[in-house]
């Protein structure tokens, strides 16, 4: 069987939906008193500035016109690529990676912004990341993602960035809409037989776990191991695991995936967090309660998912750890920890888990 079939099999026909916005709290953080709780340690998470959709009068679903600027390391980017990557887009939308680590306090520009540095080499390796591109889908060859922002008047620089490469404009860069977009529009868009993510009789349910899944694990993740406050952290830490345990117990019943027999937007939005949990997030996020692999369902669960057609692609973990280590004070990436062989090679044995 291919893999488009596969997919096909695993996730049913596709069904071509109107818009691509997402309004619920499965996207936006709550703003209110932000400033005050920054400075009492929270981490708080801001509000992406551009909310185009592809499908709006200014934006038409034309294959070859769409790009994508990422960071692999990213989780929110790494979304999108999965997105991409199961609906078939990768020869319809291009796509830029930056260096997972951003730049240095001395840099002409300053520090903290995302690079597109193919030359340059990760600490973890030693030698240059092979899926790190220059910029190309401005056709200006710019250094920084804050570059392509300027150019709109905005001071923004975050990643994931869809473009629109003969507008030459910004459309969007809200991870949870790119994906709902690409979904809506990946026939127009150039894809065949791509499975839908997010099928009208699965919508409210996909939207209850989206939105539960972001509060406590994908932005969870980041309330715990940004957190300055030792109450804050506590608390992320116990929602981030209690999350785990119910998330493990639905899977108890023997279903392959969140919401049943097929892979959806739901499943794809949890397992950038998981992929990452136990060979990055364990040491780096400070949620060092338990590994994935201490979850039997959770773990055959993730091990399900990487072996679907695109999954492991789209992913890596060499990106992650140099993206998430690199940047400590000391700049050293931990060997550790291992499940009974390295990561991402544990993802294909299943029958760890007991």
């Amino acid at each position: 069987m291919s893999a488009r079939a596969f997919w096909v099999a695993c996730s049913g026909g596709r069904r071509v939906i109107s818009g691509g916005r997402i309004t619920d709290n499965s996207v936006e953080e709550d703003q209110s008193g932000a400033a005050e709780r920054r400075a009492g340690g929270e981490f708080v998470r801001g509000v992406s500035g551009f909310r185009h959709a592809i499908g709006d009068a200014a934006f038409p679903a034309e294959p070859g016109r769409y790009h994508l600027f990422v960071a692999l390391n990213c989780p929110w980017c790494h979304r999108v690529v999965l997105a991409r990557s199961v609906l078939g887009l990768m020869a319809a939308i291009s796509m830029d990676v930056a260096f997972p680590n951003r730049t240095e306090e001395d840099d002409p520009d300053g520090g903290g912004l995302w690079e597109f540095a193919p030359r340059r080499v990760a600490s973890l390796t030693g030698a240059t990341l092979p899926e790190c591109t220059a910029e190309t889908g401005t056709g200006r060859g710019l250094r920084l993602a804050k570059d392509i922002y300027r150019a709109e008047g905005s001071e923004e620089q975050s990643l994931p960035l869809l473009y629109d490469k003969r507008a030459g404009r910004i459309v969007n860069n809200e991870s949870a809409e790119i994906l709902r977009m690409l979904n809506a529009q990946a026939g127009p868009l150039g894809a065949s037989d791509a499975p839908d993510l997010y099928p009208k009789g699965l919508a409210d349910e996909i939207d209850g776990l989206n939105a539960d899944i972001y509060a406590a694990i994908n932005n969870g993740a980041y309330k715990a191991g940004f957190s300055s406050d030792q109450a804050v952290y506590a608390e992320a830490f116990r929602a981030y695991f209690d999350m785990l345990a119910t998330l493990d117990a639905r899977l108890s019943d023997g279903r392959a995936f969140l919401t049943g027999d097929r892979f959806t937007e739901a499943d794809l939005r949890l397992f950038p967090t998981l992929f990452r949990h136990d060979p990055v997030y364990y040491l780096r996020m400070k949620l060092n309660g338990a590994r994935i692999l201490d979850y039997p369902h959770l773990w055959r669960w993730l091990c399900r998912v990487h072996a679907l057609p695109g999954v492991a692609e789209a992913g890596s973990l060499t990106h992650c750890r140099q993206g998430y280590f690199g940047r400590s004070w000391n700049r050293t990436v931990p060997l550790g920890p291992f499940a009974p062989m390295p990561y991402p090679e544990a993802y294909a044995h299943p029958e760890l888990a007991r």
